[in-house]
């Protein structure tokens, strides 16, 4: 019974669903922690903290896997707003974190820009892919 219903839910998701509700659910979880528990070093943040406070920036992180999570619900073709959303959230982070490194404020932030980077590429890549027939309503859009 539990197999079948994993089954049913990965034909509902299909792989573009699947990335964004994961993806989704770790930006959530990410902002979360950040409004009600904020990481302690925030060098490679000041940038960011100059324009607005890590609790606004942490719910705008929340805010950004929730859409991710209802995109992963709907057909291909109408769940561009998740694809959009997740990588575009992550570029402040690596703007600021290239930006500190640059000035010599953070020596690591070039590494947090990668990481932060790298992380986000598959959800490029998958953006980019088609559903396999029979998964997932693929929509005239």
């Amino acid at each position: 019974m539990p197999r079948r219903a994993v089954r049913r839910l990965g034909r509902q998701l299909g792989r573009r669903g699947a990335i964004l509700l994961s993806y989704g659910t770790v930006w959530a979880l990410y902002g979360y922690a950040q409004v009600v528990s904020p990481q302690p070093d925030q060098r490679g943040l000041e940038p960011l903290l100059e324009l607005w406070s890590l609790h606004v920036w942490g719910w705008l992180w929340v805010i950004t896997g929730l859409v991710a999570v209802v995109s992963a619900w709907l057909p291909q073709g109408f769940d561009w707003p998740g694809f959009l959303a997740l990588p575009l959230i992550v570029l402040p982070w690596m703007v600021s974190y290239l930006a500190t490194w640059l000035a010599g404020d953070f020596p690591r932030g070039w590494v947090a820009a990668v990481v932060w980077g790298v992380i986000a590429v598959p959800v490029l890549v998958v953006a980019g892919w088609r559903e396999p027939p029979g998964v997932k309503r693929v929509s005239n859009a």
